[in-house]
């Protein structure tokens, strides 16, 4: 899953996400600063913004230790953990933001065991809210019916 922002997009992988910056706003608010990857272990909250009217929204995850942004939206554009988004964008983002929240929760509840038709379950779920694409879905499947 890609989730393309205002200077900014977050690219979603099975133990973390990426934060990619890109063009002129990228430029301005963040430097020559590379891409950024956070592992989901690292990640202790996340801080949503719907995007308004006249107002962009954001996306910014604190991560254990890290010194984030927490004066809203004017200091979160220039926040290294932090992607702005437009309302056209919101619905990929809250899918997003949905997500993670629920890779940090299981992370808390212990290290529980799973069996093969609660995972199948877990991305069938994914794959009906289209965080993930059927086809990420069936390697997914069989990947857990291989076990």
């Amino acid at each position: 899953m890609k989730c393309e922002g205002v200077g900014g997009a977050i690219e979603l992988y099975e133990d973390s996400i990426t934060i990619r910056r890109k063009g002129a706003l990228a430029f301005i608010t963040h430097g020559l600063s590379g891409d950024k990857s956070i592992p989901f272990k690292s990640i202790t909250a996340v801080q949503f913004k719907k995007a308004g009217f006249f107002a962009n929204g954001y996306i910014q995850f604190s991560i254990a230790g890290g010194l984030e942004s927490k004066k809203g939206i004017w200091d979160a554009t220039s926040d290294e953990n932090t992607v702005m988004f437009s309302s056209d964008a919101q619905e990929s983002f809250i899918k997003l933001k949905t997500y993670i929240e629920a890779r940090i929760s299981a992370q808390h509840e212990g290290s529980a065991t799973f069996s093969p038709a609660d995972e199948l379950a877990k991305f069938a779920a994914l794959r009906d809210q289209g965080i993930i694409t059927p086809d990420e879905f069936n390697q997914k499947k069989r990947a857990i019916l291989a076990q």
